[in-house]
């Protein structure tokens, strides 16, 4: 099945479920998902079961649930109206269930992720937190060794602290000439190395989006550099089809086992991709309520991720409460995947889901901010979620043609801007180069663009 078709795919699911699908939802905001109205149902975590995993190089002891401080709460519709007040509650709530682990980064959020991130911790006692944040200079302007040296001192000084726990080469995997130019051959390793060395860095490692050549090479210098712990990408989509799904990735099952053999921890992001494994299709969010009718969709994905115990932490970016309280039930504590509910994963879920053949966005915001202003994610968001759900319209395939083109439109009207949608890109390129995910996002774009145009020209027919 691994290889089956998109029409083959359809024809195995039945036009009755898509069809039933069709009906039953329409493409909602990303605000008032399904699976945020699932969170809202779930019961109050317990405090004092939190599941933690112990450092094997220096005995920390890491809260299993790590908070991703990268979609941030807004006070209004303006995603970059960010609510300090809901952050110091969230990161309080947080750190009373056991979280102790927080990951920023200089370019989250606009750049004000370290910021707000900092403000939160203020209040608590250092030590009983660990801090992350990354060296994020993408672009050539920030690589100079006078340049990265600033970002890193400003992250010092954004997040109130003297020291950073763990410090990361932010998103190598592009290329080596990338990488060297990025933390070598500007002296920017044996900078970070005398920071250890003194303290103020505890830990030094690197994330990967990219190249399995270039994790390879990276990961052979661990003699020369000492990588304290490495942060991937793992989830039971990305395990065994994150190649299929784009070439220019690694199956986690790859990464994962290179780390175990030289003993480095793993932490890990996108468990939940961006959102798309919490906002499954219809029919395989119902299947997996089947066999746990008392857990949300999401908290599979998370058992999953959090089970091998090479894993240090698991990094949630936790907008809402609900996220929160509903992550914090799968660690509060943790009860490990089964071999055969791993295998039902991979197999039953995992190979549907890459029949679908979404656009492969997490949501992670490394193509924004647009110069010319395109709410990429969202667009790509929108699409992938209607798609998911079996309600994009379809002329002359769906009886409820009209009703699908009008939801898609309003729907994708209320999630974008007008002026911020796919038929405003000049397909300048500028983006693709950051996309973790290698899209070719001036295509896809494009793509929707013309969808867009063909529902609306038949709207005024």
């Amino acid at each position: 099945m691994k290889n089956i078709s998109r029409r083959n795919f359809l024809k195995l699911l039945g036009g009755g479920a898509v069809a039933t699908a069709a009906v039953m939802t329409g493409c909602k905001p990303k605000i008032a998902s399904k699976a945020v109205e699932e969170y809202k149902q779930q019961v109050e975590p317990p405090v004092g079961k939190m599941t933690y995993r112990t450092n094997p190089n220096n005995q920390d002891k890491v809260s299993l649930l790590g908070y991703g401080m990268m979609r941030l709460p807004s006070k209004t519709e303006n995603k970059d109206d960010y609510d300090q007040d809901m952050i110091n509650k969230q990161v309080d709530y947080a750190i009373e269930h056991g979280v102790n682990y927080f990951d920023t980064s200089p370019v989250y959020c606009q750049g004000k992720s370290e910021t707000c991130t900092g403000i939160a911790l203020k209040k608590h006692n250092r030590k009983d937190v660990f801090i992350a944040t990354k060296l994020s200079n993408f672009n050539p302007a920030t690589q100079s060794h006078e340049a990265s040296v600033a970002m890193y001192k400003n992250s010092l000084k954004e997040l109130q602290t003297d020291y950073i726990d763990y410090y990361l080469l932010h998103a190598v995997g592009g290329s080596m000439v990338e990488f060297n130019a990025r933390y070598v051959d500007n002296g920017m390793m044996d900078y970070l190395m005398k920071e250890r060395e003194a303290g103020r860095i505890r830990n030094l490692g690197f994330s990967f989006h990219g190249k399995q050549e270039v994790f390879d090479e990276v990961l052979a210098l661990h003699d020369q550099y000492h990588w304290d712990f490495v942060q991937i990408e793992l989830n039971y989509l990305d395990w065994d089809y994150a190649n299929e799904i784009s070439k220019s990735n690694v199956d986690a099952s790859y990464l994962y086992a290179e780390l175990q053999k030289k003993g480095i921890p793993a932490v890990i992001m996108e468990p939940l991709l961006g959102g798309r494994l919490a906002n499954l299709p219809n029919y395989l969010a119902a299947e997996l309520k089947s066999h746990a009718p008392e857990r949300s969709v999401a908290s599979w994905a998370f058992r999953y991720a959090g089970t091998p115990e090479g894993v240090l932490t698991v990094l949630s970016g936790m907008t809402y409460m609900e996220h929160l309280k509903d992550n914090l039930l799968s660690y509060c504590p943790l009860v490990p995947l089964s071999k055969q509910e791993q295998e039902y994963l991979h197999k039953k879920v995992a190979d549907r889901i890459v029949g679908l053949e979404n656009i492969p966005c997490n949501d992670c915001k490394y193509c924004m901010p647009c110069p010319y202003g395109i709410d990429i994610p969202a667009i790509f968001v929108h699409y992938n979620k209607c798609k998911n759900e079996g309600t994009l319209p379809r002329e002359n395939v769906d009886k409820e043609y009209a009703k699908l083109r009008r939801n898609y439109l309003i729907g994708l009207d209320r999630a974008v801007p007008r002026l911020r949608q796919a038929d405003h890109c000049i397909g300048c390129g500028q983006c693709e180069p950051h996309c973790p995910q290698s899209i070719r996002i001036p295509r896809e774009l494009r793509k929707i663009s013309e969808f867009v145009e063909e529902l609306r020209r038949s709207q005024e027919a």
